[in-house]
């Protein structure tokens, strides 16, 4: 599950606490600079801003690679070296490692560098990663091994490259046009959902898992290649003399979330969410292909229909808000999403329909979430002092997403132990014990989003 409306919320914290600290000036990496021409909104919108097509481009295209590889990789684990259920959540497991390994620093090193170069060097890393893939699978040496340490490797790059992404925009379009770009970026991160997966599963079905990472490995180089041509420079990194203290940093964002009964609510819905969900999805795959007997590419199908879920969700998160209130929204967001989940082990009962039900139940599932994301996201906003929102996030982040590779861990172990549909049903009944967590807060009484002090 590709949590892609919380990636687009940070970069819009990140932008307004970088550009809003002086009306006139933008403030970039700590120092206040000149307005630059390549700042100023050109007429016709970001359309004609020839540097945010650019790096839109890459973005869209780097998007729909990683998550090629986000099925493709799995898809290798169980159809080309069938792979035991504990081996797949192992790959899961690995996979989630990055997060917890650099997660909370790697904001700070892309502070001190440029970023645009670390998005290249990201990219050019992964698809040189991807590439041993298939040259082992030729030579007769692929092992589960490779396959835990590409996904570790090309998961460290892709955190840097999140990270870079996030912090490069506001030094490339004005505060101005910091919405524009936000849409326009959000809308190719869940067309990325629809495309990447049915693109991989189109391309396992035709020339199988390891030959369909060359084309991924190619994503990436295009991507590189697209953000060489950005023209407009940029700042400076700030001297060493004004950098914050990184375990400072890491504190205060702790003791933020940790004082706030709504910030510690959210994080521990999120937590327990994460945990569940990757129980969920460590045998998820396994068992469409061993339980339903669905090809790679219906289950590139499932995975797409997920993508045109947060597509719905992403439309309906403000009318619902606005219908219902912030409070009952994201605590009926989260039921909605646990509920949903728990018909989908039902479709092994009826196998004639068994595709029928999970692509209708992946839609629900994702539209589900993301109504809840994207209003819990901007409750956290709302809600954080001005100038901390760097470091709530990360916090956030780091609590919400570190425990996915423990869940991947425990889903592959009970997926032996007790059956890959019985797996499902211990995920998805995670994800709706998570809402407690909600309904025990302050959260449920919100009709409108509070202020800092409602904390």
């Amino acid at each position: 599950m590709v949590p892609s409306p919380d990636q687009v919320s940070a970069l819009a914290k990140r932008g307004r606490s970088h550009l809003s600290r002086l009306p006139n000036k933008p403030a970039i990496l700590g120092r206040s600079l000149p307005r630059a021409p390549w700042l100023r909104p050109p007429r016709g919108g970001l359309w004609r801003h020839a540097d945010f097509t650019r790096l839109w481009a890459a973005q869209s295209i780097s998007a729909v690679g990683s998550q090629v590889s986000l099925l493709a990789l799995p898809l290798i684990a169980v159809l080309t070296l069938e792979a035991s259920p504990f081996a797949v959540g192992v790959l899961g497991f690995v996979g989630g490692l990055p997060v917890l390994l650099i997660g909370l620093i790697a904001g700070v090193w892309v502070d001190r560098l440029r970023r645009r170069p670390l998005m290249i060097a990201a990219d050019l890393g992964r698809a040189i990663l991807l590439l041993t893939i298939p040259i082992a699978w030729w030579q007769g040496a692929l092992s589960m091994s490779l396959l835990c340490v590409v996904t570790l490797l090309t998961g460290l790059l892709s955190v840097l490259f999140d990270v870079s992404f996030l912090s490069y925009l506001p030094t490339l379009v004005s505060r101005d046009a910091l919405v524009e770009g936000n849409s326009k970026l959000e809308a190719s991160a869940s067309s990325s959902q629809v495309v990447g997966p049915g693109l991989a599963g189109w391309l396992v079905g035709v020339a199988g898992a390891p030959v369909a990472l060359v084309l991924d490995a190619a994503s990436f180089l295009a991507s590189a290649l697209v953000l060489t041509r950005i023209q407009a420079p940029e700042p400076a990194s700030p001297p060493a003399a004004d950098r914050a203290s990184l375990w400072t940093e890491m504190k205060d964002g702790l003791r933020l979330v940790r004082q706030s009964r709504i910030l510690a609510a959210l994080v521990a819905c999120g937590a327990t969410t994460s945990f569940s969900a990757w129980i969920f999805y460590a045998v998820y795959v396994l068992y469409m292909t061993r339980e339903l007997g669905l090809t790679a590419e219906a289950v590139g199908l499932v995975f797409a229909t997920g993508g045109a879920g947060a597509l719905a969700g992403a439309m309906l998160a403000g009318p619902v808000r606005r219908r219902f209130g912030v409070g009952p929204t994201l605590v009926g967001g989260q039921l909605f999403f646990g509920l949903t989940g728990l018909v989908v082990p039902l479709a092994l009962f009826v196998p004639s329909i068994a595709l029928e039900i999970v692509v209708a139940t992946e839609f629900l599932q994702w539209l589900g979430v993301i109504v809840y994301d994207i209003n819990a996201v901007s409750l956290r906003q709302a809600i954080t002092p001005r100038g901390a929102e760097g470091r709530v996030n990360a916090t956030s982040r780091f609590l919400a997403w570190g425990v996915r590779p423990f869940g991947s861990l425990l889903g592959g172990l009970l997926g032996g132990l007790i059956g890959l549909p019985w797996t499902l049903v211990v995920g998805e009944i995670g994800i709706f014990l998570a809402v407690f967590w909600l309904i025990w807060s302050p959260i449920p009484k919100l009709q409108e989003l509070p202020g800092v002090a409602s904390r």
